[in-house]
């Protein structure tokens, strides 16, 4: 976010001193009218309990990294609600930010999130994002490259890790919040929707050792960029609501996405909680990250590695000599 020239605490200091235990945090009441029911779904099970600290064992999985694409804007939009009125079935998403060394929750870490609109359109880059492949690579490399390269690779295929400049000033489902004492954050929102070459998902930051004055967080590093992913059943049941049933682009699901990993909360699989046959009562969703607060990822890493992997028995690319 904002630079600064103000002196950078130590990062443990950030840390909060209690907690021996994460207790999961039930859903907030008031925006969704849906609650635990015998037809209510889960995603994939509650968020887990970490392990309380003192058990010489790391407590919680490192939540993987991963790239923030090219659609990230600084624009400090410290926020609860970032719909702005948008359509789409209702989503209130509760994050939760713990160091994955000891399961103590990060307070006062600013977390950003932003995804695209029911379909599939990027806030800021609305011309851009509205192409069948969203600025995003819609594939690994089939084959090994030829010719020979002239020089080191800077950056992944197909602009899919590069900042891109936007194209209009629109803000929607853009924002932060800072972790409570507890590492909470929750964000009203709405169920994303879907562009060729990617799965659905939500990107999210974690940014730590800044200062949060007047609305904005300034300085500070990126200890954690990742991205947020859906159970394809709720995929599937949210796609037969309108606005979804308009979008006529084909839809990628988890397992053929090039970034997804996995079904676990180290992968960004959110936990749901809703019921299906009222889905416009809206769905909860929640996620608890473990993150290193030591750690400065510059959002440029691709699961694996810095650049998507050739397939087997194909060579890598070398730098020119």
């Amino acid at each position: 976010m904002e630079e600064t020239s103000t002196p950078k605490p130590n990062r443990r200091q950030i840390l909060l001193a209690g907690g021996a235990s994460i207790a999961v945090a039930g859903l907030g009441s008031g925006y969704l009218a849906a609650t635990a029911s015998a037809s209510t779904t889960t995603g994939n099970g509650p968020t887990p309990t970490p392990t309380p600290s003192g058990t010489g064992n790391a407590c919680l999985k490192l939540t993987k990294e991963t790239i923030e694409g090219p659609y990230y804007l600084d624009y400090d939009k410290y926020r609860s609600d970032i719909t702005e009125h948008k359509p789409g079935v209702p989503v209130l998403l509760r994050i939760r930010v713990v160091d994955s060394e000891n399961c103590r929750p990060l307070r006062n870490v600013a977390v950003d999130i932003w995804h695209c609109d029911a379909l599939g359109i990027y806030s800021s880059y609305e011309k851009q994002s509205s192409g069948d492949g969203g600025g995003f690579p819609t594939a690994f490399p089939t084959a090994p490259p030829t010719g020979s390269p002239t020089g080191s690779p800077t950056a992944p295929p197909g602009g899919g890790g590069m900042h891109a400049e936007p194209d209009s000033s629109t803000t929607y489902f853009r924002g932060f919040q800072m972790t409570d004492r507890d590492g909470w954050v929750t964000f009203r929102t709405v169920f994303p929707g879907w562009y060729i070459g990617r799965a659905i998902h939500i990107h999210t930051k974690v940014h730590v050792n800044g200062v949060f004055k007047h609305g904005a967080y300034v300085g500070g590093d990126d200890c954690h960029t990742g991205q947020l992913y859906f159970p394809e059943k709720a995929i599937e049941a949210v796609a037969l609501t309108k606005p979804y049933s308009t979008n006529s682009k084909p839809r990628t699901t988890n397992a053929k996405d090039m970034l997804y990993t996995g079904d676990t909360p180290a992968d960004g699989m959110l936990s749901l909680k809703y019921d299906p046959r009222h889905l416009a009562r809206g769905i909860g969703a929640s996620i608890t990250l473990g993150v290193d607060p030591d750690a400065v990822h510059d959002g440029q890493d691709w699961p694996g590695g810095p650049f998507p992997p050739f397939p087997s028995g194909s060579p890598s690319p070398s730098p020119a000599s």
